[in-house]
């Protein structure tokens, strides 16, 4: 009933010429009373405020007056804000800034205080609440002098300024500061302000970030010059007379490039405001494009990046963020510069809404003099690695000192997988002011743990196996265990952007690829010896009738003990000798299995033995045949003397014939078995080598090759048959008959497998070498640049 009430009321929305009344459709039972007048507001909101004016949107139906909940509260009585659900606060929240109305988060904590435990986390409003920063005697570098530091339970925490905020409060829009007219406010923090504003004399937009002149953020980013980096322009140092201590009288404006599709935090709100099943790709358009309309700024027409954001899934589209947001922390690590704020509200879009990193305000560079890693600390602590939090803890003896770019790396793996899901991976509401020991406490035991199922529970379904694998590697509580830095990242997550990439290394569980892994030494052992056997066997039959039958009886008793002999003897040598020349492809796996760190040189020889299994196989099976076409007519000869020159000749021939099967077919199965099955598995664990790529590249060309010899059996049994007499002729065409037959339908199974296994190669050459990937992909980074 409750349903059909709402269905009712929306219908009438859209055929009415006026807005319908909700109380006409509440229904008389008091107990469905409230529970419709909710899904009734829901769809009234909706319906008021996108249908509206104020959102630019155009409808035939007459505008109609936005309302906001406390109108609601009003019009009925059984209403009161304490019991709005914190979603639909949520909900009108979302509408409002999809209307264009400019809300604040924190207005809305403010509004519904009984709502706030559960809005901070659908707003991300807790990253503004929950940070800590510090500074330390090591300022003096700087300015700040040691007096001038007040202690806190998180740290230290630089008291002038705290106090900048009122001085920045002075700054509004409209106004005029130095070169800069100020249009309208882009953001706010504890110690600055950003604005969009026109330079006037080199008539452009760009955005000024104005904040007190305290550490090395402009010298930091003058080091970076990166697509994925906000790139900066320059600096302004202003004396303002307002501020009444004159070591801290001179504010900074640090001018910057203006990127006008808003941050990651927006794009979460409309994640969090969007069904799972219905994200894609539009959706980062979406959120882009209504940032873009906000400021005024037009969306750009014929943008091959944006087509390439409209075909992806949304786990791809966080991969695909993923990507560029890690090269630009490789990037700034070879540099010597650690970001050690990570979070959505840092990562500014642009029009075609690629990510640029941006506020290094806490960030440290080891390349200039003067700056200490414990000079200007602090961060959002939600977004925290371990170690970053152990050096926030009053009562851990970790400093800011001991990070490195994995710490970055970790804080990425919280924004990627809160822009997955719509939530954080950890669960940090417990009571406690920010920063203080025991909250730091909580939060370290929880990351400690991992990642847990009510979090992994949230993984979308349609997420690939291995971008999971990969965000779970970025939050692994022991930072040896994480990506080694941002190159390796990029090149796990350009992996996950492709399909058959990514299912060749992260095979679903119920993959036939994944249950054949741990089979390595019993499917090599058939794919060699089964080709081999049936070729052995032709061979012997072959020569039988040729050669061995028209011999006298000691000397065929004498041939089938040789032949038992020389089988029974080069077959486990073979088998041997090509385990013991890949060796490493055989321990590495299982030491995986174990959980064993294997190290990147032991690592890189597992790929390589996997790449030359195949010609391994090869180089030891033609040994072995052509030692047994020279082994078997020297014996015979010497042990009978019947062995004449045309024997010598048919037995040279179909040890040709036999030797081709022997080498073609097992070639062609081995690697399609490893490079499905086994080298994949090696790429799971990072140290991916680029020069892999021209391995796999040689490797395609000799299957073509061994292709082409699988296909050239039936011809040469056919040719062979020339050379013969009519009456040995006569003998052997029913042999080669079946030769022929089985031949053709071999060759035919072995093209279904080289096809398969192209396809294979060239994805894997996607995976390892992002040069291949840009290429195939059909763009670059120069398509990102905007």
């Amino acid at each position: 009933m409750e349903f059909a009430t709402v269905a009712d009321f929306a219908e009438a929305w859209e055929s009415a010429g006026q807005p319908p009344r909700i109380a006409d459709y509440l229904p008389d039972a008091q107990t469905l009373r409230l529970v419709a007048l909710i899904e009734l507001i829901r769809v009234d909101l909706r319906h008021r405020w996108l249908r509206n004016p104020l959102g630019g949107r155009d409808s035939e139906a007459p505008p109609a007056a936005p309302k906001r909940l406390r109108d609601y509260c009003s019009e009925f009585p059984e209403l009161a804000p304490r019991s709005i659900p914190a979603g639909l606060v949520y909900e009108e929240f979302v509408i409002r800034r999809h209307s264009g109305d400019r809300v604040d988060p924190r207005e809305c904590l403010r509004e519904y205080p009984d709502q706030a435990a559960e809005l901070r986390g659908l707003l991300n409003a807790d990253d503004e609440d929950r940070s800590t920063r510090r500074a330390s005697p090591e300022l003096t570098a700087t300015g700040l002098q040691a007096d001038e530091v007040t202690r806190t339970t998180a740290g230290l925490t630089a008291a002038p300024l705290a106090a900048s905020g009122d001085v920045l409060d002075r700054f509004e829009i409209g106004q005029r500061v130095d070169d800069f007219d100020l249009l309208t406010g882009l953001g706010s923090g504890a110690f600055a302000r950003v604005f969009l504003a026109r330079q006037r004399t080199m008539q452009r937009l760009v955005a000024v970030k104005i904040s007190a002149d305290r550490g090395t953020e402009p010298q930091t980013l003058a080091q970076l010059d990166h697509d994925y980096i906000v790139r900066v322009f320059d600096q302004r140092l202003l004396e303002d007379p307002g501020i009444g201590d004159p070591a801290s009288r001179r504010l900074r404006l640090l001018y910057m490039q203006f990127l006008p599709g808003g941050t990651l935090l927006s794009v979460l709100r409309w994640v969090r405001a969007t069904p799972p099943e219905q994200r894609t790709g539009q959706l980062l358009l979406d959120a882009v494009d209504a940032a873009m309309e906000e400021k005024g700024e037009i969306r750009p027409a014929d943008s091959t990046v944006r087509a390439q954001i409209l075909g992806l899934s949304w786990p791809e589209t966080v991969a695909w963020l993923g990507r560029r947001l890690a090269e630009a922390l490789c990037y700034a690590d070879a540099q010597g510069v650690l970001h050690r704020d990570v979070k959505p509200a840092n990562v500014l879009l642009t029009a075609e809404a690629v990510p640029k990193l941006a506020d290094f305000n806490i960030s440290f560079s080891r390349t200039l003099a003067g700056d200490s890693p414990v000079a200007y600390f602090g961060g959002s602590l939600a977004y925290m690695s371990p170690e970053q939090l152990e050096a926030c803890h009053p009562e851990r003896e970790r400093t800011a000192a001991d990070l490195d770019t994995r710490s970055d790396i970790y804080s990425l793996g919280v924004v990627l997988w809160e822009l997955l899901t719509g939530a954080k991976p950890f669960d940090d509401t417990t009571p406690g002011e920010a920063g203080d020991a025991t909250t730091l406490s909580a939060m370290l035991e929880r990351r400690h743990a991992g990642v847990g199922g009510p979090a992994i529970d949230r993984i979308p379904q349609d997420c690939p196996a291995a971008l999971r694998r990969v965000l779970l590697t970025c939050l692994e509580p022991d930072r040896e265990r994480r990506w080694a830095d941002g190159a390796e990242l990029a090149q796990q997550f350009e992996l996950c952007l492709d399909k058959r990439g990514r299912d060749l290394v992260d095979p679903p569980p119920s993959s036939w690829r994944r249950r054949l892994r741990p089979w390595l030494v019993p499917v090599v052992v058939l794919a060699i010896g089964v080709p081999n056997v049936i070729a052995s066997l032709f061979n012997i039959q072959h020569n039988r009738m040729l050669i061995i039958d028209r011999l006298s009886l000691p000397a065929q008793h004498y041939f089938i003990g040789l032949t038992t002999i020389v089988n029974s003897i080069l077959f486990p040598v073979g088998i041997v000798v090509v385990v013991y020349l890949s060796r490493r492809l055989f321990s590495v796996p299982h030491r995986l299995r174990k959980g064993r760190d294997v190290d990147s040189k032991l690592m890189a020889e597992a790929r390589s033995s996997a790449l030359l299994l195949g010609d391994r196989a090869v180089l030891v099976c033609f040994s072995l045949w052509a030692l047994a076409a020279i082994t078997f007519p020297i014996t015979l000869q010497l042990a009978t003397g019947e062995v004449t020159t045309q024997a010598v000749v048919h037995f040279l021939a179909s040890v040709l014939i036999c030797g081709a099967m022997a080498v073609a077919y097992p070639y062609l199965l081995v690697n399609f078995y490893t490079v499905r099955c086994i080298y994949p598995m090696f790429l799971r664990h990072g140290d991916i080598a680029t020069g892999d790529a021209a391995h796999l590249r040689r490797l395609g060309r000799r299957c073509t090759a061994f292709l082409a010899l699988a296909a050239s059996v039936p011809l040469l049994a056919v040719a062979g048959l020339t050379f013969l007499s009519s009456e040995d002729m006569q003998s052997v065409i029913p042999t080669v008959r079946v030769l022929c037959v089985g031949a053709i339908i071999a060759f035919l199974i072995a093209y279904v497998l080289f096809r398969a296994l192209e396809a294979d190669l060239q994805a894997l050459q996607r995976v390892v070498d992002p040069a291949v990937a840009k290429r195939a992909a059909g763009t670059s980074a120069a398509a990102d640049r905007s």
